[in-house]
């Protein structure tokens, strides 16, 4: 984010939207959709014959269980993830400025009161640390009443060229794009990407107690191999025979262990007519990994999947903002984030790899979206001055206009940091 006033700005990075969740090769949720859908939405497949390891849903869930040492490493680990993603946006705007000769004021990780500060001989450049995590800035001099650069100074941002500009505003977002696809690219040269490999049949995570399913003697863990004679059913294809059957027998063939059973169940009619049987239904596959014999191989790995993760963030925040009544409590803050990072580093350190690229992603959609206080808002402005053949648009009225977003913005973060501050487990016990 950038900054053109000369106060401490009152400007945050938006809170992210974070609909999704990572599992681990033990099956624990990690990364998770708080879906109302039973069966879990994968990534797309790298190949025909290997699926990513990721599942998602739309509500992270809070780490549980106190303050454990090895919680306390998760939770420093999650946040210095967090952490690096905003310098690395932010460096991506302050680099984009100094390396241009345009002159910068301040650089700022948090918002609000100054918790350390440090002003660079050389430039007069000040970096600190701030009281509110919510994001950072990169401050220019351009309107700073107390500074000794004249007003028309070419290399004052106000008066670059508008490409020059557009260079600076865009910066952050591409320099996070970049961070995902090196985490991605680290990720296959170090510990490999984790695969689906397909097993056949439909896996029951979970029987709810009472159901049809449970009256037929159909177990968790159970995996159905074939529904009335039909062999190898996916998902989709359970579902469909079981909602047209209410009340009529249904045979299932499922295997329990090293044997299989013959079972006959009876779905129960739902109020819509619809049969039921009261299962979680889910893929059979077994987790493994690949790792890329050669930098060439390598670089192909890290494309397929940094694309079906990007890919994966723009239709997750797409259906967050089409849906926005039935999504709205989904949107997560730094808390929550934070939260579901701790519970991926506690469950597989491989599982950061993918949390940090995703939050890159994230970040980086989000950033573009054309809403005052975001770059994308920024970069609105601009093109809006370049289709007025250079006219710059009034000062009071961009300032009006950036103000309302940052108030906005603002309040909504401090509102999501204390609803996902008392939505986690230990505070919850404690109140």
């Amino acid at each position: 984010m950038i900054h053109l006033s000369p106060s401490p700005p009152s400007s945050i990075l938006p809170s992210l939207s974070y609909p999704y969740t990572l599992k681990s090769s033990s099956g624990s949720p990690l990364f998770v959709p708080a879906s109302s859908s039973p069966s879990p939405l994968f990534f797309p497949a790298s190949s025909s014959r290997r699926r990513r390891h990721i599942r998602l849903r739309l509500a992270p869930r809070a780490a549980a269980g106190g303050f454990s040492i090895e919680s306390f490493q998760s939770v420093v680990q999650a946040s210095s993830v967090l952490a690096a993603i905003i310098i690395v946006h932010e460096a991506g705007h302050f680099l984009a400025a100094t390396l241009q000769g345009i002159h910068v004021s301040k650089f700022a990780i948090g918002f609000g009161p100054v918790l350390a500060r440090f002003v660079s001989p050389s430039s007069g450049v000040e970096f600190s640390l701030r009281a509110f995590p919510l994001g950072g800035f990169v401050a220019f001099p351009d309107d700073d009443p107390d500074s000794n650069i004249p007003p028309d100074d070419a290399n004052l941002l106000k008066n670059r060229p508008i490409p020059d500009r557009l260079l600076v505003v865009s910066a952050g977002v591409a320099a996070n794009v970049v961070f995902a696809y090196l985490i991605v690219f680290s990720q296959v040269l170090s510990v490999g990407l984790p695969v689906q490999e397909p097993l056949g049949g439909v896996l029951v995570p979970d029987v709810r107690p009472g159901s049809a399913a449970s009256r037929a003697g159909i177990a968790a863990g159970d995996v159905i191999l074939a529904v009335d004679g039909a062999p190898s059913p996916s998902v989709s294809s359970l579902v469909e025979v079981i909602k047209i059957s209410p009340k009529r027998p249904v045979a299932i063939k499922v295997a329990r262990k090293a044997s299989s059973l013959d079972l006959t169940v009876v779905p129960d009619e739902s109020s819509d007519g619809t049969g039921r049987i009261g299962v979680q239904l889910s893929p059979n596959f077994r987790v493994g990994k690949v790792r890329a014999k050669n930098l060439a191989e390598a670089t192909i790995f890290a494309g397929r999947e940094f694309w079906g993760l990007t890919t994966t963030v723009v239709e997750g925040l797409k259906q967050t903002f089409l849906n926005f009544s039935q999504t709205a409590e989904k949107v997560s803050g730094p808390v929550a984030i934070i939260a579901v990072g701790a519970e991926v580093a506690r469950s597989s350190s491989d599982g950061l790899f993918q949390f940090a690229a995703v939050i890159n992603l994230n970040l980086a959609v989000i950033n573009l979206l054309p809403l005052p206080a975001l770059d994308g808002g920024s970069l609105a402005l601009l093109l809006l001055e370049a289709a007025r053949g250079g006219r710059k648009i009034p000062r009071e009225v961009e300032q009006r206009i950036m103000s309302s977003g940052i108030l906005v913005v603002l309040m909504l973060g401090l509102f999501l940091i204390v609803r996902d501050t008392l939505n986690l487990d230990f505070i919850k016990e404690m109140l």
